[in-house]
């Protein structure tokens, strides 16, 4: 698994990705709109997902606190076809390493909505903290939907 920037070239492919239907019922309702204009964010970054030299997805990250270091991770995609293989866990852990590293952040923070057990699994699994629920909090197609959160801490991610 690699994770590289975005490029524009890949933006067609990121944003198939994201309107794909069973990627697209995980997603909120705006993110394959908001791609094109992740790249070149000064306050964050968009990744492709590679595995063995073919796209299989992406993920987004925003700086949501300078002062404090804090990121968020948004938009983690990945194609149906490659799921079942680890490659989401691994690409949060590789990007998490390198936020840490690299961009010297304290905390990681990630929200999911509160039906979808496999991204919450794959948190859980990548370190991150179970941290609660925002009941309600989203209006999906006209129902309301809950926000699960997660949070991982500098000291607390394990390197390996």
């Amino acid at each position: 698994m690699m994770l590289r920037p975005a490029a524009p070239a890949d933006i067609d492919q990121l944003v198939a990705l994201a309107r794909h239907p069973d990627v697209a019922a995980t997603l909120a309702t705006d993110a394959a709109d908001g791609l094109a204009t992740a790249l070149g964010d000064d306050a964050g970054e968009l990744l492709v997902i590679e595995h063995d030299d073919v796209f299989v997805g992406g993920v987004r990250w925003v700086l949501v606190n300078r002062r404090s270091r804090i990121a968020d991770l948004r938009t983690l995609m990945l194609d149906p076809a490659a799921r079942g293989r680890g490659l989401a866990v691994a690409a949060v852990r590789e990007l998490a390493g390198r936020l840490f590293a690299a961009r010297g952040l304290h905390r990681l923070e990630a929200e999911v909505y509160g039906f979808n057990v496999p991204a919450r699994r794959v948190f859980e699994r990548a370190g991150f903290v179970y941290e609660g629920v925002r009941r309600r909090a989203y209006d999906r197609n006209g129902d309301w939907q809950d926000g699960v959160r997660f949070g991982l801490l500098d000291e607390e991610f394990t390197r390996s």
